[in-house]
């Protein structure tokens, strides 16, 4: 693992609602505009490299909701296959990084194709984590099924190498996946908690929650579950900072 010169916030999502206005629970929006350069050049890396119209409907949507908050850009940059070719030149131009949600594995292969990793040495601006995009910055990526045909299929891989920018393996959307079973099985009851036995620790996050890390300190802002050796808990409570590691 290398040296982690960026900030870098690991979020359920940053938003109110989906595309919808940022969310300042937990003092977010403040720790980012302490952080962010003004006017900043962003990049926002998609889920779905090869999906034009959803990938720019993604990128505009986050672009519009920083704006409506007082964030100005001289640039914001889509990366996907597209632009793929010039990914080096634009981490090196940029001072703020945003991965966008979506669909776990397919962006995780994006990221693989990109050598994203190795884009992000030495990199010293701040980068933000959507959902996919933060349980990708993991340097085990812990990725629940979101289809039900990936819950029935032998082959779907639940875990993936990551970006290796965190340790923490986070479930996004607590409160969305506590309430959807796919395929008859319960996301927590039945395939994160089984998969906790193994030595893993995962980290629940409802919305509004995040990971914000700097010069190798890592705090929780707000409400999450712990889920490890079996067992789910409630840890932290909105309102609440806590440093990691923690027992």
């Amino acid at each position: 693992r290398y040296k982690i010169a960026m900030i870098y916030f690991i979020t359920s999502s940053p938003s109110l609602w989906m595309d919808g206005a940022i969310n300042p629970a937990n003092d977010f929006l403040y720790n980012l505009q302490q952080v962010v350069k003004q006017p900043s050049k962003c990049i926002f890396v998609t889920t779905q490299p090869d999906d034009v119209a959803y990938s720019e409907h993604c990128s505009d949507c986050m672009r519009k909701a920083f704006e409506d908050v007082g964030f100005k850009f001289d640039s914001f940059k889509l990366l996907d296959r597209r632009t793929a070719p010039l990914a080096k030149e634009m981490v090196e131009e940029s001072d703020f990084i945003i991965l966008g949600g979506g669909h776990v594995p397919t962006q995780n292969a994006f990221l693989h194709d990109l050598n994203f990793d190795k884009l992000l040495k030495g990199y010293d601006g701040v980068l933000m984590g959507i959902s996919a995009g933060s349980m990708n910055c993991a340097r085990i990526v812990y990725a629940l099924p979101e289809e039900a045909s990936e819950v029935k299929d032998p082959k779907y891989k639940r875990f993936l190498q990551g970006l290796g920018i965190t340790e923490v393996q986070i479930v996004p959307h607590y409160y969305m996946f506590k309430e959807a079973p796919k395929d008859g099985k319960h996301p927590f009851l039945d395939l994160a908690m089984p998969d906790s036995k193994n030595g893993y620790r995962f980290y629940a996050f409802p919305d509004g929650t995040y990971l914000m890390g700097r010069n190798g300190d890592e705090k929780i802002y707000g409400e999450f579950f712990l889920i490890e050796n079996g067992v789910m808990r409630k840890v932290g409570e909105n309102g609440q900072i806590m440093s990691l590691p923690f027992i």
